[in-house]
């Protein structure tokens, strides 16, 4: 086993004695090893294509090896469901997708077994702390582990971590080999019932996937898809004043009180245009005061790299990942808002200002002078601090994207360590001549403080003309415009990712991953406004039908508690697959005790099966019939809402019913599609009109 190093000196061979280091990813072996070298050299080389390295430190040899991820995972040969056995074995062998995996299993195979101690280097998470438990289960010896713990991979970091190794995490490896076996339990006998229904339904093999926490979030996508669709806006007239004073233009509205129709809103407008004049009643001001953020979870990140950027929340994350793999921030995948004060900040910030945001940088440290003290956030992580540069300078490899969401973190950084910025309020309450309010506010930032920083949430500033109680406003102009309500929610990568939080469903590493797998199963379509496909529905609808329990998160939610129960050591991890087993037993039960009278709703979803009657507007089952047009579920709904809302909004806008339906009908007042579909239809049959009045 001879390779020759392509770096330092020597021929590469496998020492007599050694220490093997396992990492997660080529990248971060690389960078431990160069870490860890005392000097001499790093010595490169490679084993069925795989690189590892050879270091000495200490007068020991060390051999660096990575993995590419997981390399095992739980399978089973069993047909049919429930399957409740299963082993951990290479995912090459029974994935076809992860063929690559195979020559890394060869090289670890081949270069750890003999040596004298195993460290797991992995990320220190509960998938890394699995990772390298099973290789080293695999190819060493458990009982000679150690576990390295850092949050960068900087030179300073790695060398700390070797010296302070700790016991292996066990509690972290059995949390993490849990939740894998839980989720291929819940994944595989949840995905081959559904399928089974489907092949029922379909007369073929029909290939869908569920699981423990992808389907709420399926279902909640499906929610907020038929929401969306079956949106009935509400109509509000809005009237705005534009005033000038001295020379200074300003805005008003009114105050306490609102026009109830356009024709009221019209009138008023006429009135102001023969007497334009506002008397100012009232002058109030006051200075708020805008904490400084904390610094970045992942989530906070993803969400923000989302609003500035438009980046899609798992590219944001893959991004993050890469940023710390160059060892230019700390580890990204972290719940925590805080910054411990062990970290050496100084340290950083003098490195930062050699950097592409050094005059920021350099700007802190006179700010501050030096003392500085981090804003904390209410989130923590026992693993790891808040997302946080390390200072290291970025190579001018970095792609566009890259050095966008960089410079996101590091800002975000600078602003946790800033003063307070401070915004001057007014408000001024006016009255015109017929005794009506107005109110027009003010805004101007009188301190940037930590904006200056983080300038992306920097409010817009609403200039006013001085004003005192007694002057008078002349108008100069009245806008009157009818103003429709939006959908309450929103269906996006975002706003799922929002949801997940809120529900406390998945970890920070997986919930991107697990939206962007209804992409990728063809659920949802769509990147800044999605839509659940007809697949997708007919997926949710299935759920909703057969694993009622599994559309909503509290299940969900409870194991993922049990997760965290095995790693603070209150539950063992057989208790927990013990106990997802006889959950699942009882779903599934159930499940088949549902199955023959929902097979048909199934096979109606999927197209499969022809309907006994279509919905006249899209070809769904019809549920109901309305002035001789047959209309499913969705329609029905819509038909129901448009009708109870309708004579308000023709009350609104002044209108007659049909003029209210022809504004329903285009696309500017918002209305969901499936009331637009309902509204144009209506106005073509004087029928179906009737029966909406």
């Amino acid at each position: 086993m001879r390779r020759r190093g392509s770096s330092g000196r020597g021929r590469c061979f496998k020492p007599a004695a050694f220490i093997a280091v396992v990492a997660e990813k080529p990248k971060a072996a690389a960078k431990i090893a160069y870490a860890l070298s005392d000097g001499r050299g790093v010595l490169r080389c490679s084993e069925y294509g795989v690189p590892y390295w050879i270091v000495r430190r200490d007068g020991a040899a060390i051999v660096v090896a990575p993995s590419a991820g997981h390399l095992f995972g739980p399978h089973t040969d069993s047909r049919g469901f429930p399957v409740f056995d299963f082993e951990w074995r290479p995912i090459f062998e029974f994935d076809r997708g992860a063929g690559y995996l195979s020559k890394f299993y060869r090289m670890l195979s081949r270069i750890l077994p003999g040596a004298s101690l195993y460290v797991n280097a992995c990320d220190y998470d509960i998938e890394g702390s699995v990772i390298g438990f099973k290789i080293i289960e695999a190819f060493g010896d458990v009982n000679r582990a150690r576990r390295m713990k850092f949050s960068t991979l900087a030179p300073q970091d790695i060398r700390r971590a070797y010296a302070r190794m700790e016991r292996l995490d066990v509690e972290m490896i059995e949390a993490g080999m849990a939740r894998s076996e839980m989720d291929w339990l819940w994944g595989i006998n949840v995905s081959r019932a559904l399928m089974e229904a489907a092949r029922r339904a379909a007369g073929r093999r029909v290939i869908l996937s569920a699981g423990r926490v992808q389907s709420p979030t399926l279902v909640e996508a499906y929610r907020r898809w038929r929401e969306i669709n079956l949106h009935v806006p509400k109509a509000s007239v809005a009237v705005k004043i534009t005033a000038e004073k001295g020379g200074g233009v300003f805005d008003a509205r009114p105050h306490g009180w609102k026009p109830q129709s356009l024709e009221t809103a019209r009138s008023i407008k006429s009135e102001l245009r023969k007497n334009p004049w506002l008397a100012v009643e009232e002058v109030r001001s006051e200075r708020s005061i805008l904490r400084p953020p904390p610094a970045f979870n992942l989530g906070d990140l993803q969400k923000e790299a989302n609003r500035i950027l438009g980046l899609p929340p798992l590219r944001t994350q893959s991004i993050a990942e890469e940023l710390y793999l160059e060892a230019l921030i700390s580890y990204p995948r972290t719940n925590s808002q805080k910054l411990p004060p062990s970290i050496n900040y100084r340290a950083i910030l003098d490195k930062l200002a050699h950097g592409p945001l050094g005059r920021e940088a350099r700007e802190l440290l006179k700010e501050t002078g030096g003392v500085l003290r981090p804003v904390q956030g209410s989130k923590d992580d026992p693993a790891h601090p808040a997302i946080h540069p390390t200072g290291e300078k970025p190579s001018q490899r970095l792609s566009k994207e890259h050095m966008a969401v960089y410079e996101l973190i590091v800002r975000r950084f600078l602003a946790a360590f800033s003063r307070e910025a401070i915004v001057s309020k007014s408000s001024v309450l006016l009255r015109d001549f017929q005794g009506r309010v107005w109110r027009a506010e003010g805004l101007r930032v009188e301190d940037l403080g930590w904006l200056k920083y983080y300038h992306y949430s920097t409010p817009g500033e609403k200039p006013m003309p001085p004003l005192d109680r007694g002057d008078k406003a002349r108008v100069v102009r009245v806008d009157v415009r009818v103003e429709w309500s939006q959908t309450p929610v929103r269906l996006d990568k975002a706003s799922l990712l929002r949801w997940m939080e809120s529900v406390n469903i998945g970890t920070e590493g997986t919930r991107a991953r697990i939206i962007e797998t209804l992409y990728k199963r063809g659920y949802l379509e769509g990147s800044r406004k999605s839509e659940v496909t007809p697949l997708g529905e007919a997926v949710a609808v299935i759920i909703q039908t057969l694993f009622p329990e599994l559309s909503k998160p509290d299940l969900t939610r409870r194991f993922e508690s049990m997760i965290e129960d095995i790693r603070s050591g209150r539950r063992t991890r057989q208790e927990v697959i013990d106990m997802s087993k006889k959950t699942i037993s009882k779903l599934l039960e159930s499940f088949l005790d549902r199955l023959d009278t929902a097979v048909r709703e199934i096979g109606v979803s999927l197209g499969s099966v022809e309907v006994e009657a279509a919905c006249h507007l899209c070809g769904r089952k019809a549920v109901s019939a309305v002035s001789g047009y047959r209309l499913c579920s969705h329609h029905m709904e819509a038909f129901d809402r448009l009708r109870k809302a309708l004579p308000n909004l023709a009350s609104t806008i002044s209108s007659t019913p049909r003029e209210a339906l022809e504004a329903i009908a285009r696309g500017r007042s918002r209305a969901g599609a499936w009331v637009r579909d309902v509204a144009a239809l209506a106005l073509r049959d004087d029928g179906l009109y009737k029966a909406l009045l």
